[in-house]
């Protein structure tokens, strides 16, 4: 009798429980990037207030909901990263990572995302292995990926004239997938690779690499990095006279505030993929205005600090779609997937099975000084790139969430 009392009561509190668990309304997310190196400016602290704008504009809070954003620095190394999550996770119950610049981070942080079931917002890593084969249940990837920026910038080149590629490649994850899917991209152009080099994550100086890209006579020298290491580069080639000799050079990953910090007249002519631009239309222009008040330096939005805007959006409502934080990553992902994901800035641009959302993006060139008409005017638009182009096919990918 008395076990059976016992029972009565466990049964009791377990159907008191499950309601209440249903309906948690606390979120805590971390946003984890590089907060004071190369990778600074196109995440750093600015994606921390990007995300703020998305629990702003999720409504949630005037709804009773408690949603907290927090920052760290990873320092671009895969073992700072993994000891954050950790720690947000085991201590400070995070509930979501976003952002993650840095492949080799975001690729580890996954794996410890998926072991706790928490949720991973990808914005800033660019290796489409996070929807390919490291795909998981719980990681969605927004914004951009290798695939896109090698089948944007690189097919663009080549089939331009540039069908000679030499690669500078940033020695980590990122590069390697950039320069892999751009080598493929070329090839399947019709054009070849003569050569390539490696060099270090943040180095000052790039004569020795662009002194091999330069002796190779390949019409185009790859750029297959991001952020500072881009930059430094460019303006090391210009040193170089590289282009006045003919040579072009790729961006493959060039954001807005890479060409702030170059100047028109450096930067002008670049031909890059991505996949936002603050100036595009009035949507993108009224949020621009918004997080400018709130950034550091008055900077507009890059593309990274944009998908960690919409990717912590989408998250926000889903939640608010099951009705609460059920703190199950995989049962979150799935709904996101499910739900239709629409926002300002990117449109309606559902999550494929991979995890991969269907961004449209876009071939752009840096504009010339005499065509800009103030300090953040530097993009044009040159094509159109569908999300189905931009995204690689899913007959292709051997992400084991994909059902053949």
């Amino acid at each position: 009798m008395k076990n059976k009392i016992k029972y009565a009561v466990a049964l009791g509190a377990m159907m008191v429980a499950a309601p209440a668990l249903a309906q948690d309304k606390t979120v805590k997310i971390g946003v984890l990037n590089d907060m004071s190196s190369l990778y600074a400016d196109i995440g750093g602290p600015n994606s921390v207030n990007a995300a703020k704008l998305a629990v702003e504009d999720s409504g949630l809070v005037a709804k009773g909901w408690k949603i907290d954003v927090i920052g760290a620095d990873h320092q671009n190394k895969p073992d700072v990263g993994v000891s954050i999550a950790r720690q947000w996770f085991d201590v400070e119950k995070v509930d979501a990572i976003a952002d993650t610049p840095n492949s080799g981070v975001a690729l580890a942080v996954s794996n410890v995302v998926k072991e706790k079931n928490a949720v991973l917002l990808n914005s800033g890593a660019a290796t489409a292995g996070l929807t390919n084969e490291a795909c998981s249940p719980n990681t969605v990837s927004f914004t951009y990926d290798t695939y896109m920026l090698a089948n944007g910038t690189g097919k663009a080149l080549t089939k331009s004239g540039g069908n000679t590629w030499f690669f500078l490649t940033a020695d980590y994850a990122f590069g390697a997938a950039l320069e892999k899917d751009t080598a493929a991209a070329v090839t399947a152009a019709g054009g070849k690779v003569v050569g390539g080099v490696k060099h270090p994550l943040n180095t000052p100086d790039f004569s020795s690499f662009l002194l091999q890209g330069q002796t190779s006579k390949a019409k185009v020298i790859g750029l297959a990095n991001a952020g500072g290491d881009t930059t430094n580069a460019i303006k090391q080639a210009a040193e170089f006279g590289i282009v006045q000799g003919g040579q072009k050079l790729g961006a493959l990953l060039f954001f807005i505030n890479d060409a702030k910090a170059l100047g028109a007249k450096t930067a002008q002519g670049l031909t890059f993929t991505d996949s936002f631009y603050w100036d595009d239309n009035d949507d993108t222009r009224a949020f621009a205005k918004r997080f400018s008040a709130m950034a550091n330096k008055g900077q507009m939005p890059s593309m990274t600090q944009a998908g960690v805007y919409a990717a912590v959006l989408h998250y926000l409502k889903t939640l608010e779609a099951l009705g609460g934080n059920p703190r199950d990553g995989v049962k979150v992902v799935a709904k996101m997937k499910e739900l239709p994901a629409v926002d300002k800035l990117f449109g309606n641009a559902p999550v494929r099975a991979d995890g991969r959302r269907m961004v449209k993006a876009y071939l752009r060139e840096v504009k010339k000084p005499e065509e800009s008409k103030g300090e953040w005017d530097l993009f044009k638009k040159i094509a159109d790139i569908s999300a189905e182009d931009a995204a690689r096919p899913l007959s292709e990918s051997v992400c084991p969430l994909i059902k053949k």
